[in-house]
């Protein structure tokens, strides 16, 4: 059996040797056994229901379904499987009735080894009937559910018609099950296993760790501009996600972008389902595109040279920041995850949980995840070895590079530990571990603005928002200090030592910490809650990061600063001499123009990491193209010759 997959990860899909624990995932779905995988974004999930698919059919045992939730992932992976010589449909909304009914009957009669569905077309007694159609003749291989995380209202993406999906465990319980997410905390975890009833299943964790991805947190001064250094200092030319968090600031970000000269567009839920597809299509099918989003935009993009995800608005939560920052780099290489964070954004956050129509459990839960991202962006220490320790994995530092990508997919790394993160470890690719921030005791600062509040609740008996009583400590004679009178209050001035940056970040380690909570019905005002009282009494500290409100200077992994220019190559390219460099750009060309005429984005028909490889070597025969990662036999076959012939023109 081993030989088997191994052989179809070679001649398939061109690669030598399996990755982590995907063979052993492998192993099992073939077998017919269930599996619940946990693997970071670029890790090589695909990888891990394709093979067993394609293996399984040709044992004789039929179609595998594979539940995806986004049109993008369908199109390109269906794109990807053709490529590899993979009999591979999709059915979506993007087909005409007479096209559906060409793959219904194509399916119907055997001649699919992967179909990919929404969970909403999944359960619909049409679908279900043509499964039962397959099923009677042994014909359903495996059901691959991905992006499970969507079946718990724990997960960052909860979507009811997962919920549903428990119909294929009912209804065909000797078909194997396998479902996939990046990212589940221990409770989603264990959400997904009682909603898709995969109790037998067995439990699959990767590393979470992506270590070709800098975390760069910073507080927020003028976003927009700080974003606009971010990517004309470091990312110049590349292509990147930024997400905010209102339609309103997509399009004014996006429009700001394109003042200065970046290719950037907008994407959001109001924009014309027209216009959005074609913004995703160009962002993944064009070099250097910026695109502008909201979370509508993002799950299921396969796009693997994407340099940057900077977050203007802070997420709601941890898994939501390493789902959307698992973006950058699936193709291995140094990629940033860049964040501006400040009050206001821990004020919406906080509002927003509780303006929610949710019972009181959720909510505990959702606050309890936002507080835990809010440490990480107040974390003073290293931001892997927190990011990490959330989903319960020890950092341990890699000793050497996990070799090429599968896929453009990074490195799998090992199995995930379940013990407390080390105190005191450092990854060296975080802006905590690269520039070290100043820590200082905010205290003090604490219990002035704890005893402010107070007092002024006391005086007037009404509450206030975190302006007035930040004006009220410094001392700052305003129109409104006037006209209540709060002037004479015996907290006023005390805290003019203090600038507002310290004292924004006092009040946003307050609210984190439930020492202080936010009325969202009254005007976002501040409120004095139980907690205050062990800061009031000094029986709890207060201990903050210095303000940073810039990202450290980029590091190469040799140590020495990365220049960045418009134009600069792949970073796959980067260590090529002058001739590589030349059939790289050739390649590249010429992969653009088939990737044009076959209506699939460039990294469909080969990846950067595949391209350069194929430059180093400089092959003379299809002979020197055989072992290259990423070149199985049918692209090779399709391929091969125009491949040499591109490799030789720029030697004439």
């Amino acid at each position: 059996m081993t030989s088997q997959n191994s052989a179809i990860l070679r001649e398939v899909f061109g690669y030598e040797a399996f990755r982590g624990p995907q063979q052993a995932i492998v192993e099992h779905v073939v077998a017919g056994g269930d599996a619940l995988v946990l693997m970071p974004t670029g890790g090589g999930k695909s990888l891990c229901y394709q093979i067993p698919a394609i293996a399984r059919q040709r044992a004789g045992r039929g179609i595998a379904v594979v539940v995806s939730p986004l049109i993008a992932l369908m199109h390109d992976q269906v794109g990807a499987l053709r490529e590899a010589g993979v009999a591979a449909a999709f059915l979506n909304s993007t087909l005409d009735w007479e096209q559906t009914q060409d793959v219904e009957r194509r399916l119907l009669r055997g001649e699919i080894t992967l179909l990919y569905a929404a969970p909403e077309r999944v359960t619909t007694p049409r679908f279900l009937s043509q499964l039962d159609a397959l099923h009677a003749r042994g014909q359903l291989s495996l059901f691959a559910i991905d992006e499970a995380h969507c079946v718990s209202q724990w997960g960052h993406d909860f979507r009811p018609e997962y919920r549903a999906l428990t119909v294929l465990h009912e209804r065909y319980a000797g078909v194997p099950r396998i479902a996939l997410t990046a990212t589940a905390d221990a409770l989603t975890r264990a959400d997904i296993i009682e909603r898709l009833q995969l109790e037998e299943a067995r439990l699959f964790i990767s590393s979470f760790d992506r270590p070709n991805i800098r975390y760069s947190i910073v507080e927020k001064k003028d976003a927009t501009t700080q974003l606009l250094r971010f990517i004309e200092g470091e990312h110049e030319g590349d292509a990147g996600v930024v997400y905010c968090q209102s339609r309103k600031r997509v399009e004014d970000v996006a429009q700001t972008l394109q003042d200065a000269g970046i290719n950037a567009l907008p994407y959001h839920a109001g924009l014309n389902a027209a216009l959005r597809q074609t913004h995703q299509d160009r962002f993944l099918r064009e070099e250097g595109v910026v695109m502008v989003a909201t979370i509508a935009f993002g799950m299921g993009i396969d796009k693997p040279d994407v340099r940057f995800v900077a977050h203007l608005d802070m997420p709601k939560n941890i898994e939501g920041y390493y789902q959307e920052t698992g973006r950058a780099g699936r193709d291995g290489l140094p990629a940033d995850a860049w964040m501006v964070y400040g009050l206001q954004d821990v004020v919406n956050q906080a509002r927003m949980i509780d303006e929610s129509p949710a019972g009181d459990d959720f909510k505990r839960v959702m606050r309890g995840k936002l507080d835990a991202l809010l440490s990480l962006a107040e974390a003073s220490d290293c931001r892997r070895v927190r990011l990490l320790g959330y989903f319960g994995e020890t950092y341990e530092r890699a000793s050497s590079d996990a070799g090429p990508p599968q896929g453009g997919h990074g490195p799998l790394g090992g199995q995930r530990g379940h013990e407390v993160p080390s105190v005191g470890a450092t990854c060296g690719n975080c802006d905590n571990c690269l520039n070290p921030p100043e820590v200082w005791d905010g205290t003090d600062a604490a219990r002035k603005l704890l005893s402010t509040i107070y007092r002024v609740q006391q005086m007037s008996g009404i509450s206030f928002g975190a302006g007035h009583i930040m004006d009220i400590l410094r001392g700052k004679t305003t129109e409104k200090i006037t006209q209540f009178g709060h002037a004479s209050l015996s907290t006023f001035g005390i805290g003019a030592g203090f600038s507002e940056t310290q004292l924004r970040g006092v009040l946003r380690q307050l609210i984190a910490t439930g020492a202080l909570s936010v009325d969202a019905q009254a005007f976002n005002t501040l409120q004095l809650t139980e907690g205050s009282r062990a800061v009031l009494r000094g029986e709890q500290n207060v201990q903050l990061r210095e303000s940073v409100t810039t990202p450290a200077a980029r590091k190469s992994r040799r140590g020495g600063p990365v220049a960045k220019t418009r134009g600069t190559a792949s970073p796959a390219a980067t260590a090529l001499d002058a001739a590589g460099h030349a059939r790289f750009e050739a390649l590249r060309a010429w992969r653009g123009e088939v990737a044009r005429e076959h209506n699939l984005p460039a990294y469909v028909i080969f990846h950067d990491a595949t391209l350069a490889a194929i430059a180093e070597r400089a092959p003379a025969t299809l002979a020197d193209l055989q072992g290259i990662s990423g070149i199985g036999a049918k692209k090779l076959e399709a391929y091969g010759g125009e491949v040499l012939r591109v490799c030789a023109l720029p030697d004439k």
